[in-house]
């Protein structure tokens, strides 16, 4: 059997090993260190813009302690992107709160500003003012972010930002991540870059990234005794994958650069191709491309997304159709919804494609061959 070619694995820059011995050297094996403190220290860096790092168990921990920081109680309702992975939207539930899902648009595939702002319109007529926005920036493709903050201003609504797949991305030089009330980062196995599995809380202001830290750490009380006036979590990031996160940082601009150079690779080798659209940057926008992904229109392509799928699959390669919208999702089922059908058809004939900044040379040749061999 041919090797296994992985649509996005981990991908080490050499010195990760020497933070994380250098936890084991000292015994900073506990969910707190060094590490975590300079780990958080080079996002904010890299980040700019006056912006402070809480270093998290995972990103979907700081969604959750994001919702939670912004004030959202059982029974409130969030609007949220549909086009994305559910780890977007289940925290919502964790509250007791409720998701309201909102459409893509067709130039980023992110949240529609038009959309939202008619679903604001909607819910306030039904007496039931949304609690916060959750847009996604999907594959690191940055979304409408002035416009979609715009509309949240106009109806005084926090922007709890997902931008998990787009560190490195950018809007006029701006990176993702740190235009909402809070922004959310990941650190998973299969992001641009990885603690193995980790996340990251934003903000502006520092009093909300250090209430995150506290309720991150069982919102203990200062007291000699173990004292809790409010409920918190066990959300807080290791030393030890912290480690891995600092060696991780000193790649990052190259992770990028090797990311955004795949994408070239495969806009370069399908320009021309029938029934063959990629996702293009806006003017002033910039995406890390964490990953590839195309459209299919089988009535020019000669063939499917489910089938080039499964050639790929044939040929041990893993691709992977877009995410499933969340209003198509069984768990969220009667969730309202305001769409025109474009995250469907988006989920319908997208594809994503082989990413990784380990691809070789010879792993991407396979990958397409398989294009050549499949397209008319």
């Amino acid at each position: 059997m041919k090797s296994k070619i992985w649509l996005s694995s981990p991908h080490m820059g050499g010195s990760e090993e020497q933070f994380v011995k250098e936890a084991f050297d000292t015994n900073w094996i506990a969910p707190l260190g060094p590490n975590v403190n300079g780990f958080e220290h080079d996002l904010e860096l890299f980040l700019d813009h006056d912006c402070h790092v809480a270093a998290l168990s995972s990103g979907t921990a700081a969604l959750h302690l994001g919702l939670v920081l912004l004030g959202v109680k059982a029974g409130d309702e969030v609007l949220c992107q549909s086009m994305t992975f559910s780890a977007t939207a289940n925290p919502i539930t964790y509250i007791g709160a409720k998701p309201v899902f909102v459409d893509s648009e067709k130039d980023t595939w992110n949240i529609s500003p038009a959309l939202l702002e008619a679903a604001i319109i909607d819910r306030v007529a039904k007496g039931k003012k949304p609690k916060a926005i959750i847009p996604v920036h999907l594959y690191g493709m940055p979304a409408k972010m002035e416009e979609i903050t715009s509309v949240a201003r106009k109806y005084n609504i926090p922007v709890l930002e997902d931008a998990a797949e787009a560190l490195g991305s950018s809007i006029h030089g701006r990176r993702c991540g740190t235009f909402g009330d809070i922004g959310v980062l990941s650190f998973n196995g299969n992001k641009i870059i990885t603690t193995s599995g980790g996340g990251a809380l934003v903000s502006h202001n520092s009093s909300v990234a250090k209430d995150a830290r506290f309720l991150a750490t069982q919102a203990r009380d200062e007291a000699p005794h173990y004292q809790h006036s409010q409920i918190g979590y066990n959300y807080r990031m290791s030393n030890l994958c912290a480690g891995v996160g600092r060696g991780q940082m000193q790649v990052l601009a190259k992770r990028i650069t090797e990311r955004r150079s795949i994408f070239e690779q495969y806009h370069t080798h399908l320009h021309g191709k029938k029934g063959i659209q990629f996702v293009e940057e806006p003017e002033g926008y910039f995406s890390n491309r964490w990953l590839t992904t195309i459209l299919i229109d089988p009535a020019d392509a000669g063939i499917t997304r489910e089938e080039l799928r499964l050639a790929f699959e044939e040929e041990n390669i893993e691709t992977r159709p877009l995410w499933k919208p969340m209003h198509m999702q069984p768990v969220f089922e009667g969730c309202p919804f305001y769409g025109d059908g474009t995250a469907e058809k988006l989920f319908e004939d997208g594809l994503c494609l082989p990413s990784g900044s380990n691809l070789s040379i010879d792993d991407m040749q396979r990958v397409l061959e398989v294009f050549d061999k499949k397209l008319s």
